[in-house]
C-alpha cells in the first residue's frame, strides 16, 4: 500500500504488513500472559526484589475482562470454526474478540466478509456465528 487514502478496513485493504501478521484474539492473548504470570509470580517468590510490572498486570487485567473465552480448550475451537471459512486473521480476530450475534452485526464489524473475493453467504455467516454461541454456551 503507498498511502494511508489507499487503506479501507471494509474491503481488507489494511497494508501487506498487517494482511500476513499473525493476529491474536484477546482470549488469547490472555491464556499468553495467564501462563507468564504465573512465570514470574514464581520468579518472585524465589526473589522478592523481581517484581511484576504494573503495565504487564494492566494488560492482563484487560484481556481477561474483554476475552469472551475463558476456557483453552474453547479458545482452541474458536480459532478452529473462525479458520473453516477462510477469514483473514484481522476478520478472525474480530469476530473472534467482538462475537456478534446476528449475520447483520458480524457485516456490520467486518464488512470484508461480504465483499471480498471469498464471499459468505448469509448462511454460511449464521452458521459460523451458531457454532461460536454453541461453544459459548458449553464452556
Amino acid at each position: 500500500m503507498s498511502g494511508e487514502e489507499d487503506e479501507n478496513a471494509a474491503e481488507l485493504k489494511i497494508g501487506d504488513e498487517f494482511l500476513k501478521a499473525k493476529c491474536l484474539m484477546n482470549c488469547e492473548v490472555a491464556l499468553i500472559l495467564e501462563r507468564k504470570y504465573e512465570q514470574l509470580q514464581q520468579q518472585t517468590a524465589d526473589d522478592p526484589m523481581n517484581q511484576v510490572s504494573q503495565v504487564f498486570e494492566k494488560s492482563l487485567q484487560y484481556v481477561k475482562r474483554f476475552s469472551r473465552y475463558k476456557n483453552p480448550d474453547a479458545v482452541r475451537q474458536v480459532r478452529e470454526i473462525l479458520a473453516r471459512y477462510q477469514l483473514a486473521e484481522f476478520e478472525l480476530c474480530v469476530l473472534g474478540n467482538l462475537c456478534p450475534e446476528t449475520v447483520e452485526e458480524a457485516i456490520a464489524m467486518v464488512p470484508s466478509i461480504k465483499t471480498r473475493g471469498r464471499a459468505q453467504d448469509d448462511e454460511a455467516i449464521e452458521k459460523m456465528l451458531n457454532d461460536l454461541s454453541l461453544i459459548k454456551k458449553f464452556e
